[in-house]
């Protein structure tokens, strides 16, 4: 495998986009058509991606990806009916393979597939469509007909774990994830190096909701942790992460005296923290150049450079991951400012595993 540091990717946006405000979902095993294509020589070129179980609209992880396939239409013409960027909605992990063979008999000119779960079911498409393209978000299949995308998500959980740290005022801080796994890890890991840089005396839970599309679950942990006096919560769950900003939201509704944080993932969060025009529990978020990857890959596929083999890491040097300013202090901007510069300047080590 081609191993390269990073492409050139577009600065991360800071706002939120609202591109999906009106598209609504897919059924499993179909897809759901922008008013997007590609114009001029590549007017049948199509882009197809193939969610994980977090759905389209999660706020986060899948929601960024569409949204950059979405952008990439709408500056490539804009036509409907098939030629031009689709997705296809993943309700459970048994619908991946499917999903990923819908995608290559539809003769997609490059399928993406969001999220390491995926990754046995790519590995056994690539295998079998040797012609076919694909490229995997946050894992790495060895095909030649693989793109693997992946991302130092820990440099950016590590910054949110210094907000963290300088933000809590009960030293109890928390992390709720999707499930277990590599990706995951990384975000673990980072958050509670990020803390114990800055207050090596708080406490740092970790629990998963071992779901990326239960709400309620992660809504039911941030409860119990809130309850148990833990006011800063980094919630790297994917949709699921859209419970722990229920459970904040509906204890300051209750109690606008109570001073608790949500952290949140992948996006700009801070619309999913508003509580009223004057307060917001969302203390920050940390950034993942899922769109921009998206856009770019579809680019260069539409260009014939399909990336095949090829392994590609983004982090903070390249603005592939970063940290936005939400409602942290001036102070502690200046914190996460100082530790960003040492990480991009290699004094300033981030574990990717827990």
């Amino acid at each position: 495998m081609k191993i390269k540091k990073s492409l050139a990717l577009f600065a991360l946006s800071i706002g939120a986009s609202a591109v999906l405000a009106a598209c609504g979902g897919s059924s499993t095993n179909s897809s759901s058509s922008s008013n997007a294509s590609n114009s001029g020589s590549n007017d049948n070129f199509k882009a197809v991606m193939v969610s994980d179980t977090g759905g389209i609209d999660d706020k986060s992880f899948n929601q960024g990806a569409w949204e950059g396939l979405l952008e990439w239409g709408k500056n490539n013409g804009g036509k409907t009916k098939g030629n031009g960027v689709d997705y296809i909605l993943s309700k459970s992990e048994s619908d991946y393979t499917t999903n990923l063979n819908t995608a290559v008999l539809n003769e997609y000119n490059i399928i993406f597939a969001i999220g390491f779960k995926l990754q046995k079911a790519v590995e056994e498409a690539a295998k079998a469509n040797p012609e076919a393209h694909f490229a995997i978000i946050d894992s790495v299949v060895e095909q030649p007909n693989v793109a693997s995308i992946n991302y130092r998500d820990q440099e950016a959980a590590f910054l949110a774990g210094v907000a963290a740290g300088l933000t809590t005022k009960t030293n109890k801080v928390a992390f709720i994830g999707g499930m277990h796994g590599p990706a995951l890890d990384k975000f673990e890991a980072g958050f509670k190096a990020g803390v114990k840089a800055v207050n090596p005396n708080a406490t740092v839970e970790i629990q998963y909701a071992e779901s990326f599309s239960d709400a309620a679950k992660a809504k039911s942990l941030a409860e119990a942790m809130y309850a148990s006096d833990f006011d800063v919560i980094y919630a790297a769950a994917g949709g699921a992460g859209l419970g722990v900003f229920a459970a904040a939201k509906s204890i300051v509704e209750t109690n606008p005296d109570r001073k608790i944080w949500v952290i949140g993932v992948d996006q700009d969060q801070q619309a999913e923290g508003k509580v009223n025009d004057s307060r917001n529990v969302t203390l920050t978020s940390t950034l993942k150049g899922v769109k921009q990857a998206l856009m770019k890959f579809t680019d260069d596929a539409a260009k014939g450079n399909y990336h095949g083999g090829e392994q590609v890491v983004y982090g903070l040097s390249d603005d592939g991951v970063g940290l936005t300013d939400g409602q942290l202090t001036e102070e502690v901007k200046a914190k996460v400012a100082e530790y960003k510069k040492a990480i991009i300047d290699g004094k300033q080590e981030v574990p990717a595993k827990p």
